[in-house]
């Protein structure tokens, strides 16, 4: 896995880093890797992101932008007020389908890694609750294939593919609210780009196969 990462490493590409540990941490401990060895490898874990994070500059800029975006708030900053902007508009209903104000150039990346912003602007409260309700049930949906599958290899890979999608869910809405420096990660299902959408539709494939099979097996 540290293998991995370090390649990862060298593309400069924090999130990827990020997703990858936390999956192989989780299937680590779904396949029954003893404690010890878990714990060593979260705590290098750590040290590698905190050293990456200490010697790459933008990531740094990316962390000051999220503890206090409005000391930048016609550079660095930018972009996370105006997904709070987009966000606080949108008050309880939303502006509308397709009224947003903030996709009109004043967001940037309003189409990707950015989107749930536009959704909480346009569909309210009561939309982005709805959309994070449907993406809870669709991981808990997720692991309780996993749970039921029929072999071993299959209960890992409905954990992995589940936990990538959980973990994409939460870092993208994290970022989007603020809660989470800028990361990167676009929301799945949602934000553009189609090989995005083909490996997202591929996964849920796979994941009706086990699923399907895991019925079949049990009569």
């Amino acid at each position: 896995m540290l293998l991995i990462l370090a390649l990862v490493a060298l593309e400069k590409h924090l999130s990827a880093i990020m997703i990858i540990g936390i999956v192989s941490v989780v299937m680590m401990y779904v396949g029954g890797t003893k404690k010890r060895w878990l714990f060593l490898a979260m705590g290098l874990a750590v040290v590698f992101l905190v050293l990456y994070v200490s010697v790459m500059g933008y990531a740094g800029d990316r962390i000051t932008a999220w503890l206090n975006p409005e000391a930048d708030a016609q550079d660095k900053g930018y972009q996370v007020l105006q997904s709070q902007y987009a966000i606080g508009s949108g008050g309880l209903f939303g502006l509308g389908f397709g009224m947003g104000r903030q996709k009109h150039l004043y967001l940037p990346e309003e189409h990707n890694d950015y989107i749930f912003a536009i959704v909480c602007e346009e569909l309210g409260l009561i939309g982005a609750v709805g959309i994070i309700i449907l993406f809870a049930l669709l991981i808990i949906r997720g692991y309780w294939i996993a749970m039921h599958a029929a072999d071993r290899f299959s209960t890992m890979l409905a954990v992995g593919i589940t936990t990538l999608l959980a973990v994409q869910v939460v870092l993208n809405m994290g970022v989007v609210s603020n809660l989470l420096p800028s990361t990167g990660v676009g929301l799945p299902f949602f934000s553009y780009g189609g090989t995005n959408l083909m490996m997202n539709l591929g996964e849920m494939g796979i994941m009706l196969s086990i699923s399907r099979w895991s019925s079949s097996t049990r009569g």
